[in-house]
């Protein structure tokens, strides 16, 4: 078993056929299947189904995936920083929506202070796809909102974080301490989309209190839910963060539910089979 094997069965997980990952690889398809069958022969497993011509994982190749992504992935930062020690590194980030707003410009400020000559790459999307990018080592360092899922990926909570109520200044619930959780379900929902964590936050409290809550709207778009939350055309749950600007201008007003408050943590994560350069350490310190 070698690092070309691994290379290999890497590729054909990306692309999702032995053809597609010659092509990619500049490799032939007979020698892209017999890589596979020396790596499934050596280790006595089977990596993937073949039903109808086509491959399918099978959950000994997941686990597989899982380090090989990042051995692959170790070798090549490897060669990239002893064939250029002395050039500009990368650190690739990822961060969540709310984290990316108000968080992340202060962290990377700081970080390139420690380090002028790194260059810095950064993804912002909902929590869900932050921790896909860590596990496919799209991206080096995670920042997130809410619970982790993977058993593979370590995490550091750095730092708490509220969710609130918001509605339009002309809406009866406008600045009220005690609103009956019973009357949300009169209300029409402006939310954010399945996958975020303040959203899943929401779902998971909801669904706990018996009370089923069907959105009118859906968007990623922050700013378009504050927007329609303004135009009182519905009410919503956001970070604070994302709202307090809109809140402190009384864009909007806030309200509270009787005896419910939405809190989590944010938490840095990275692969637990991910090397750690000392930039990555420095990068993670910075996070409070």
């Amino acid at each position: 078993m070698t690092l070309r094997h691994l290379k290999i069965f890497v590729t054909v997980c990306e692309t999702g056929s032995t053809t597609a990952a010659g092509e990619k690889l500049h490799i032939a398809q007979p020698s892209i299947s017999l890589a596979i069958s020396e790596l499934e022969d050596y280790y006595g497993i089977k990596l993937f189904d073949r039903i109808a011509k086509r491959l399918y994982i099978t959950e000994a190749g997941k686990k597989f995936l899982q380090y090989a992504t990042h051995i692959v992935g170790l070798f090549e930062e490897m060669e990239r920083e002893i064939k250029n020690f002395d050039a500009t590194g990368i650190i690739r980030i990822g961060a969540s929506i709310t984290i990316g707003n108000y968080l992340l410009p202060g962290y990377i400020t700081r970080f390139k202070k420690i380090h002028p000559q790194m260059d810095v790459k950064v993804i912002i999307d909902n929590s869900e796809k932050i921790q896909q990018y860590i596990l496919s080592n799209q991206i080096d360092i995670g920042l997130i909102e809410g619970i982790v899922y993977s058993p593979y990926i370590a995490e550091h909570k750095f730092r708490d974080d509220e969710l609130v109520m918001v509605c339009g200044n002309a809406h009866p619930f406008a600045n009220q301490k005690n609103v009956e959780i019973s009357k949300l379900q009169n209300e029409s929902f402006i939310l954010r989309e399945s996958g975020s964590a303040g959203r899943e936050i929401f779902d998971s409290t909801m669904t706990s209190l018996g009370i089923k809550i069907l959105p009118a709207w859906e968007s990623t778009s922050t700013q378009a839910i504050i927007r329609a939350v303004q135009a009182n055309l519905g009410i919503s749950v956001l970070p604070y963060l994302l709202v307090k600007d809109s809140l402190n201008r009384k864009e909007i007003s806030q309200f509270h539910i009787d005896g419910i408050r939405f809190q989590r943590s944010f938490s840095v994560i990275y692969h637990q089979n991910k090397f750690l350069t000392e930039s990555a350490k420095d990068f993670i310190a910075l996070c409070k």
